[in-house]
């Protein structure tokens, strides 16, 4: 058997090309995502009893061939594949339309999320909406960018200012304490939307919202998103503070001053 090569310089010319591939391969995926996309495609409700479709299945397919065509030594870790080569040191986090739902139902809140993990850290991330024409993007130490468009998170400094999204509450809405600590967050912000999937995190890193928080989750949802938010300048760990990884199932995010506060008000 091969050993998986790991001679690789993490540096700009590195994440730079694993950018290009990445992009090249959510690119790839969009032409499929177009064709099923109110076309009634077939469902199949999974053992985790989320929805999958023959978009899912072939997006998930091409995005690897063309991975792999440029990294055949990396690992892969897809929603509906699994996980594969996991003796390297990299490993593409991969869910190939995040948003199954919305994509069935007709609405546009769905994306391509394609990350990089090397020992455990993510260092490069895609996330591309095609319905949205908006692709975010980061590398580790090279900023984050919509559309080439350069990101920071927004500046506002007072909790009471800030606007707070959610998505996936189940977890909360199951625990009267979780509820009623959401609730006290809830009432220290300016206002509340649920906007949900990837969209809250481009809208976080742009500026244009100030906290997230989201349970009932999956790495593969929010790794690439991870990245983005981070190198806008924000913080994103799971509710209990802890970075993000393999198992984390829940998070917050936010600028500073809002994280902060949101962080305190759960962890009492």
């Amino acid at each position: 058997m091969t050993e998986p090569r790991n001679e690789y310089a993490i540096d700009k010319a590195f994440l730079q090309n694993c950018l290009v591939t990445a992009k090249r391969a959510a690119k790839s995926a969009e032409q499929i995502i177009k064709h099923y996309y109110k076309c009634s495609p077939d469902t199949q409700i999974k053992e985790d009893l989320t929805p999958v479709t023959q978009a899912d299945i072939e997006c998930e397919q091409v995005i690897k061939q063309v991975l792999a065509a440029s990294y055949p030594d990396f690992g892969f870790y897809g929603e509906e594949t699994g996980k594969s080569n996991t003796d390297s040191d990299f490993m593409w986090l991969v869910d190939p339309i995040d948003g199954t739902k919305s994509f069935v139902r007709e609405y546009h809140f769905f994306s391509t999320q394609i990350a990089l993990m090397h020992k455990g850290e993510i260092i490069m991330g895609v996330s591309h909406a095609p319905l949205f024409n908006e692709t975010a993007w980061a590398a580790k130490d090279m900023g984050a960018f919509i559309n080439d468009k350069p990101l920071t998170v927004s500046d506002f400094t007072k909790p009471e200012d800030s606007c707070f999204s959610t998505g996936n509450l189940k977890s909360f809405a199951k625990d009267p304490l979780s509820w009623e600590k959401l609730r006290r967050v809830m009432s220290n912000c300016h206002k509340t939307r649920g906007y949900g999937d990837f969209y809250h995190y481009h809208l976080l890193a742009a500026g244009k919202l100030e906290l997230v928080i989201e349970s009932d989750l999956n790495i593969l949802d929010i790794a690439a998103l991870s990245i983005v938010v981070k190198e806008a300048g924000g913080i994103m760990t799971d509710l209990a503070g802890k970075d993000i990884d393999l198992e984390t199932s829940n998070i917050l995010a936010g600028n500073a001053p809002a994280y902060k506060k949101a962080f305190e008000i759960l962890n009492q």
